[in-house]
């Protein structure tokens, strides 16, 4: 079981109470007194939460919680808030070279400018973003439409022609889904 981390930062106070009760608590408690760029990095990942005193600490996932009294179920609640919180926001955007897709707004954006996208254009996408070479029209009506590959349909070349032209009316970009021999692909270092 992967726990998550909670990073104490500059707060023995907090840190000798949850480590009091770490026995019951589902996080892998970790103190730290001083910080450098590496830690930064090391602990910026979803599943890690650093507490400290201080709005000065500058990790995308903190929790500020300053030495007044708190009830220990007011911190744990707002500890899995935050989590909770953080892995939503991180699910929910998704970047493909320079554009962001955000999959609750249902948007893709690009220097402030934005279009709507269906349900399955969004899937198309993320489909084509994780294949490392590119998808064949019959791949893409398995995975994709759920269609069995024996179906004489022209739907997948619709659709990525229609969200080509979205995507050129919006953002002037050709090159967002690339087509060869071998099927349909996003070059990620295109955008």
């Amino acid at each position: 079981m992967n726990l998550r981390k909670i990073i104490i930062f500059q707060h023995e106070v907090l840190f000798n109470v949850l480590n009091e009760i770490n026995e019951i608590l589902n996080f892998n408690l970790i103190k730290i007194d001083e910080l450098s760029k590496e830690d930064i990095e090391k602990y910026s990942e979803l599943d890690t939460l650093v507490i400290s005193k201080s709005e000065k600490v500058q990790f995308k996932n903190r929790l500020v919680v300053e030495e007044k009294p708190i009830k220990i179920e007011k911190l744990l609640e707002l500890i899995n808030l935050k989590f909770l919180k953080d892995k939503f926001n991180y699910q929910s955007d998704v970047s493909i070279g320079s554009y962001k897709l955000n999959l609750n707004s249902r948007k893709i954006s690009k220097n402030d400018q934005f279009t709507d996208l269906t349900e399955r254009e969004i899937n198309l996408i993320i489909f084509l973003k994780k294949s490392k070479l590119p998808v064949n029209i019959n791949e893409l009506q398995k995975k994709v439409w759920k269609y069995g590959s024996d179906l004489d349909t022209h739907t997948v070349e619709t659709h990525i022609y229609r969200l080509r032209k979205k995507i050129k009316e919006k953002f002037n970009d050709e090159k967002f889904i690339l087509s060869s021999k071998k099927g349909y692909f996003i070059d990620e270092k295109e955008q």
